[in-house]
């Protein structure tokens, strides 16, 4: 195992200070010493460098009955714009946020599913990337980063999509792609550690430090955090929980197996059911996989009994897969994300829950909740702008890479050297 830096110890630790602020607003030093478990002489001689590179400011100047006036810091918003970026099989969603991670603009466009040309995929990003930028106002000049979260296997270091499934994408240098097209610093990573990220930051993430955020469209997966840390896996491919085996011999999937959890979860799963239940139903004949959903969604809510059908066994399906997950991590928190369970969610939760205490063993379910993110906006863009934003800290050489959760004793516990 690598020892750590000085200088590695330096950044972690100025990342934390980063990341209590978004948790507590503005802070004085010694708020986020408590926070962080850091000294406050540590905290001190970082924020120092904080405020030197401009991304803090000193929101207000306050004075306690007794002793010397204290300064309350904030994270400085106008230092720069990053771009959030959430690509999947159907669409592009870009949101541009200011460096305190507010949103000041943001586009979806619809990709066509039947298309896996890297151009075409390529030009639909760019041209969402612009459109958010023009509905924002904002100049590109002030981005100091993009991150792009790119389905399937990606190698986050390189910038390379290794595996791409459901395009079949092998060994594609999509961030060289999109750096020559865009001009402006990209970084690419996976959609399930930007989901996990943005709820350990945003969402559930913020009450404990071990939890799952399964996120479901064409495909599934679910983004992991263990003790504050987020789990990357030796190549940046854990997760992938959606090619876990749910059926022996089952439906075909992208992947190359049979009986994949995402060939029963995931929406061309949803339309598998479908056609097993009743081939003839008029939700079958819709265009796209999100027109399908939707019209489920609204034969639901008129109470059709053949979608109340396709959403007990969905939820028989996707409950049997989570008490894997959960069996396996024994975590006590597994929220939803991704736009099927958004559309889905007041019928397909509750047939999770229902389902769910005949799959997990019964050390694992005390306390155990299930329940759709809360994380505002899009999750996964939320996520990729926080990356961006630890890249753009990196650049200025004040940090290394991101932790969701300070770790306790930081400062002792790592070999200096």
């Amino acid at each position: 195992m690598a020892r750590h830096t000085a200088r590695d110890v330096r950044s972690e630790n100025r990342f934390e200070v980063l990341h209590a602020l978004f948790d507590l607003g503005p802070s004085s030093r010694q708020e986020l010493a408590r926070h962080t478990g850091l000294s406050q002489a540590t905290v001190t001689t970082l924020v120092g460098g904080f405020l030197a590179e401009g991304v803090l400011d000193v929101a207000a100047v306050e004075r306690n009955a007794v002793g010397r006036p204290y300064e309350r810091l904030t994270i400085n918003p106008d230092r720069g714009r990053v771009v959030g970026v959430d690509v999947a099989e159907t669409y592009v969603d870009a949101t541009v946020y200011d460096l305190a991670l507010g949103v000041l603009g943001r586009h979806e466009a619809a990709l066509d599913e039947h298309q896996n040309d890297q151009a075409y995929v390529v030009d639909g990003i760019v041209a969402a990337i612009e459109a958010a930028l023009d509905a924002g106002g904002t100049d590109r000049d002030r981005i100091v980063g993009v991150g792009v979260s790119m389905p399937g296997h990606v190698h986050h270091d390189a910038g390379v999509s290794v595996f791409a499934p459901n395009w079949n994408w092998h060994d594609v240098h999509i961030e060289e792609l999109l750096a020559e097209r865009l001009r402006l610093p990209v970084y690419v990573d996976n959609p399930l550690k930007a989901a996990i990220l943005s709820e350990m930051w945003f969402g559930a993430g913020r009450a404990v430090d071990s939890l799952a955020v399964v996120n479901i469209g064409t495909g599934a997966g679910a983004g992991i955090a263990i003790e504050g840390t987020l789990v990357r896996g030796i190549t940046n491919n854990a997760g992938e929980w959606g090619h876990t085996l749910l059926m022996m011999d089952g439906r075909p999937c992208h992947c190359g197996r049979h009986g994949c959890v995402e060939a029963y979860v995931g929406a061309p799963g949803l339309e598998t059911t479908l056609a097993e239940i009743d081939p003839a139903h008029p939700a079958l004949g819709q265009p796209g996989q999100r027109d399908l959903v939707a019209s489920v969604a609204a034969g639901l809510a008129a109470g059709d009994p053949v979608l109340r059908e396709l959403v007990r066994r969905t939820g028989r399906y996707l409950a049997a897969a989570l008490g894997d997950l959960v069996n396996l991590l024994n975590v006590p928190v597994v929220t939803l994300t991704g736009w099927l369970p958004g559309m889905l969610a007041p019928w397909l939760v509750p047939a999770v829950r229902d389902e769910l205490p005949r799959h997990v063993l019964p050390g694992s379910l005390p306390g155990l909740t299930v329940e759709v993110s809360e994380v505002p906006g899009n999750a996964v863009g939320l996520g990729m702008a926080a990356f961006t934003l630890e890249q753009f800290l990196a650049r200025l050489g004040l940090v290394s890479e991101a932790r969701t959760r300070p770790r306790p004793g930081a400062e002792a516990a790592q070999p200096i050297g």
